[in-house]
This record gives structure tokens, C-alpha cells and sequence, in this order.
């Protein structure tokens, strides 16, 4: 295929995927905004006005940008997790695999679909976040490059469940045993100064940990950890993740046979 046409395949991939999570909207938007509002007036509103300040913010200040951050990488990778498993479980991978679009179109194309639910719904939360507090972001390229690395990373590994996924309770089990823990223990709520040192050490184990505080760098101007180191270990593992998405394909590892 010449570069036109795989740009046209590409495109027709990304448009699939979006109009699918657009069709759907009351499964794919509308739940996100309602769990999200909800932690805002709980843990925002109710108990966060008898927390106090937490790294010289409000509660509801610190945990808007980690709530924010949780959507955008749930979604992100619950989009592509679901859409290609769908594509296997209803056995129309195997006409993309024998297509002439090379692999990466293929891998992009579910990827970008991945992105923009990511992106949609972190918009949305953003926006409904301002009804509860203001968000005056400071550092707005570090802001948009880790949310947009982090959605990338996570419709990555969202592709690799789905590749190895056989029905759709494999499809749950990393984002419930996995993916949610790793999350909620990523100073999406807490900072990790209020930790023990034995935990707080322990919690820098945690790559969710790196992400959530990088995106809280951007928007408030604080973190618990180097945000430098942040970025390294989102786009090492990127890179790590997409290689082996374009093994598992090139292999056709659980889609061939």
C-alpha cells in the first residue's frame, strides 16, 4: 500500500473507533462524569471541607487533578481493551490481519481511538470539576504532554489485554485487580508525605504514583516526586509497550490461530 492509502486505512480505523465510543455514549461518557461527580462532592466537598489543606491546597484543589488523571487512563484503556477484543470475539480481526495495512497502521489506529475516549472524558471531567473549584494550570505543556503520553501508554496496554484476552472476564480482571488498586494507591488522594517512610518508599514502587504527580506538577505546581523521572518512565515504557504490541502482531500471537 502507498502512503496514501495507508493514511486512508489509518484514518478509517480512528473514525470506527471514535464513532463506536460517540454511539455508546451513555456507556462510555455518561458514567465517567456521573463516579467522577460524585467524588467531588464526596471527597471534595463533604469530607474534604473537614480534611483541610493538603501540599498547601484545598482537599478538593489536590484531588481534582488526580481524578482527572484516573479517568483519562481507565478510559483510555477500556476503550481499546474492549474494541479489539470485540473485533476477536466477533472474528472480523482476522480480515484486518490479512488487510495490506502494515501493522502500525493497524496498532495507531486502535490507539488514537483509545486516546481521544481518554481525552474526551478528561475534558469532560475538567469541565465538570469547575463547578466545584477553579483550575488556574501552571505548567500547561507538561500538563498536555503527560496526559497525552499517559493515554497512549495505557491504550498500549490495553491492546496487549486484548490480545491475550479468551472471553470477556479476562477482559476485567486487569483493570479490577490490577489497574484500579495501582490507581487508588497512587496518591490520587493522599500525599505520600503523610506516609510512614517504610510506605511512602514502598508507594515509590508505584508507576501510577509518578503519572498522578506529574499531571498535580502541571496543574498546581506541586509534586511528591521528580517529574522528570516521571516522564522517562512513561515514555521508557511507551516504548517498551508498543514494541511488543508490534511483536504480539507481527507474530500473530492469539489471533491466528
Amino acid at each position: 500500500m502507498t502512503y496514501a492509502e495507508q493514511w486512508i486505512a489509518f484514518s478509517t480505523i480512528v473514525r470506527k473507533e471514535v464513532r463506536r465510543f460517540l454511539r455508546i455514549w451513555m456507556q462510555t461518557l455518561l458514567p465517567p462524569a456521573i463516579t467522577m461527580s460524585l467524588y467531588f462532592i464526596i471527597f471534595g466537598t463533604l469530607i474534604g471541607s473537614r480534611i483541610g489543606q493538603m501540599g498547601g491546597f484545598t482537599y478538593m484543589e489536590f484531588v481534582v487533578p488526580g481524578l482527572i488523571m484516573m479517568s483519562v487512563i481507565t478510559n483510555a484503556y477500556s476503550n481499546v481493551v474492549s474494541s479489539f477484543f470485540g473485533a476477536k470475539f466477533q472474528r472480523f480481526v482476522e480480515e484486518i490481519l490479512v488487510s495490506p495495512m502494515s501493522n502500525a497502521t493497524i496498532l495507531w489506529g486502535f490507539v488514537l481511538g483509545g486516546v481521544a475516549r481518554g481525552l474526551g472524558v478528561g475534558v469532560i471531567v475538567t469541565v465538570l470539576s469547575l463547578f466545584f473549584t477553579d483550575l488556574d494550570i501552571k505548567h500547561p505543556l507538561i500538563t498536555v504532554a503527560i496526559v497525552v503520553m499517559s493515554s497512549v501508554l495505557f491504550s498500549l496496554a490495553g491492546f496487549i489485554n486484548a490480545v491475550f484476552a479468551n472471553n470477556f472476564d479476562d477482559v476485567s480482571i486487569v483493570p479490577t485487580f490490577i489497574l484500579t488498586p495501582l490507581t487508588y494507591l497512587g496518591g490520587v488522594f493522599y500525599s505520600i508525605d503523610l506516609l510512614p517512610e517504610f510506605w511512602a518508599d514502598v508507594s515509590r514502587l508505584n508507576p501510577m504514583l509518578y503519572i498522578v504527580n506529574a499531571f498535580r506538577y502541571g496543574v498546581l505546581g506541586v509534586s511528591d516526586v521528580g517529574v522528570a523521572t516521571a516522564f522517562v518512565m512513561v515514555g521508557g515504557f511507551t516504548v517498551m509497550a508498543y514494541a511488543y504490541c508490534m511483536f504480539l502482531l507481527s507474530r500473530g500471537t492469539r489471533l491466528r490461530q
